[in-house]
């Protein structure tokens, strides 16, 4: 299977590393915590990158924004369940500043994605008003 231009995408493969950096963490977890914290935050964590990849597909800037509106909700989602993972003790302190680098270069970044696509809406519109 061949790249496709969301694959190539910075955010879409720190939205990777950060999903699978959780998977591998929860899979150490015991059955009440992966039961409970750890099965939302690998699904808020795995529609970070799902969300980016149906954006790019979806070929019409509005609609790739709205879906990159929504990789940011899951991101904020995924540092809710990783605070409470925190603060019940699940995670080690060189778990949570692996994850918190990613965190915090995908965060800004991210975001300038979403500014760029919505000055690209901006444009449209103006351009056919």
């Amino acid at each position: 299977m061949g790249n496709t231009n969301f694959e190539n995408l910075e955010i879409y493969q720190l939205s990777e590393k950060l999903a699978d950096g959780i998977w591998n963490i929860v899979l150490t977890w015991n059955n009440l915590a992966t039961d409970t914290l750890g099965k939302q935050v690998i699904r808020s964590a795995d529609s970070i990158g799902a969300n980016i990849a149906e954006g790019s597909g979806r070929r019409t800037p509005i609609d790739n924004r709205r879906f990159l509106r929504m990789a940011r909700g899951s991101l904020y989602e995924t540092r809710h369940w990783l605070r409470r993972a925190r603060t019940r003790n699940l995670l080690t302190n060189e778990q949570i500043e692996v994850l918190a680098e990613i965190i915090n270069e995908l965060t800004p970044k991210l975001n300038s994605y979403i500014g760029k696509v919505s000055n690209t809406v901006k444009e449209n519109q103006k351009r056919d008003n």
